[in-house]
């Protein structure tokens, strides 16, 4: 057991002076006191946050989860995220062959297995999509949901398992078997109407996978996969707030039309994020950074070089959030949509990972299970 005491700064989340003493036993926090610290940590006018938890990670350090779906991956991107405060984190596959898919989870059991750090499940991002709205997945991938597929996707034997589908390609008898066997979707790379949109969700999809983009948009008489996301309340939306995928006043529309608790902060980082080499392959296409957003040769968006702390800090300046709303949407929503009730604050009861931030927002610390994971230079 140890206590870690946090001084000079502002600890968010809970109520103070700019100090709280965290007691912490087998990576758990057990109390909150102002007693006797066998650690200070001085924020200097920083702050300490939960730890990020990003559900959409599909590469970083320069490698991307597809190209080598093996637990020496999924340790490499959880490292090349680490420094930007994430501590939990879904390796995220983007469309491929089932036979891909089925070594991406396997290769998620085993990391988890093996105590690699942050790993808590993984998102597959199609192949169950619509080529009408692919982006830059290839289509050559895609496919429609059988009793197979659903089989596999349900197989994951620990952690969370995210499936990212068009609900035109499949029935509400499919979405169901998929939420019952504990698998969580979101609707994404969809034309689906803005009648489809309700139905899906009514049938248990509970998430939309980067609002805006891939999307049948929301028009007058046709409000689509947009409208009918910004019209409920319940479902929880991704975002990717680099100021390039979605245009800030857009996001602003959003946040007026729903909970601000239900949006979560996600990268869509690409292997450029946490490595000095800005330019990669996606399944044969080169893809570079430029302006800050990963693109194909033709302009298409390709993912992103995005960070969480960036996407923290981007909140707060093109959203007009305040630090606890946008920590708020790296953390506890993403928590709460991947029904994580361990992490997403910082209460007695819940794993003691945390971020601390300078004055600018820059990350200063990371702590995972209580211990001190990632110090800056």
């Amino acid at each position: 057991m140890s206590s870690l005491q946090f001084v000079n700064g502002s600890v968010v989340g809970i109520p103070g002076d700019g100090s709280a003493t965290l007691t912490v036993d087998r990576g758990v926090i057990v109390a909150e006191s102002a007693a006797p610290s066998s650690e200070i940590i001085d924020l200097d006018g920083g702050y300490l946050l939960p730890g990020f938890i990003d559900t959409q990670v599909n590469g970083g350090g320069d490698i991307l989860f597809n190209d080598a779906p093996t637990v020496e991956t999924i340790d490499r991107i959880g490292s090349a995220h680490r420094q930007y405060g994430t501590t939990s984190f879904l390796p995220t596959l983007i469309s491929d062959d089932l036979e891909k898919v089925d070594m991406a989870m396997r290769a998620v059991e085993q990391a988890i297995d093996a105590g690699v750090r942050g790993v808590v499940g993984i998102h597959l991002e199609g192949p169950f999509l619509n080529d009408r709205r692919k982006g830059t997945h290839d289509a050559g991938k895609f496919r429609r949901l059988d009793d197979d597929a659903i089989a596999l996707l349900s197989s994951l034997r620990v952690g969370r398992t995210l499936v990212t589908l068009a609900p035109e390609l499949c029935d509400n008898d499919q979405i169901a078997r998929l939420a019952s066997a504990g698998v969580i979707l979101a609707v994404g790379h969809s034309d689906a109407s803005y009648e489809r949109t309700l139905s899906a969700f009514a049938a248990g999809m509970t998430g939309v996978t980067h609002l805006y983009n891939a999307m049948s948009p929301l028009n007058h008489r046709a409000p689509g996969v947009v409208g009918a996301t910004l019209e409920n309340d319940d479902v929880y939306v991704g975002i990717v707030v680099d100021g390039q995928h979605v245009s800030p006043s857009a996001l602003r529309i959003a946040l007026r039309a729903r909970p601000r608790d239900r949006f979560m902060l996600v990268t869509d980082a690409m292997p450029t994020v946490g490595s000095a080499t800005k330019n990669f392959l996606l399944q044969g296409k080169p893809i570079t950074v430029r302006n800050g957003v990963c693109v194909e040769e033709n302009g298409t968006l390709a993912g992103s070089d995005l960070d969480m702390a960036t996407a923290v800090h981007n909140a707060m300046s093109m959203m007009g959030l305040s630090i606890a709303e946008a920590s708020d949407m790296a953390t506890g929503a993403p928590a709460r949509f991947l029904h994580l009730k361990d992490r997403g604050n910082m209460t007695p009861g819940q794993r003691a990972d945390f971020v601390w931030l300078d004055a600018g927002y820059r990350v200063r610390g990371v702590w995972q299970g209580g211990m001190r994971t990632f110090v800056s230079q």
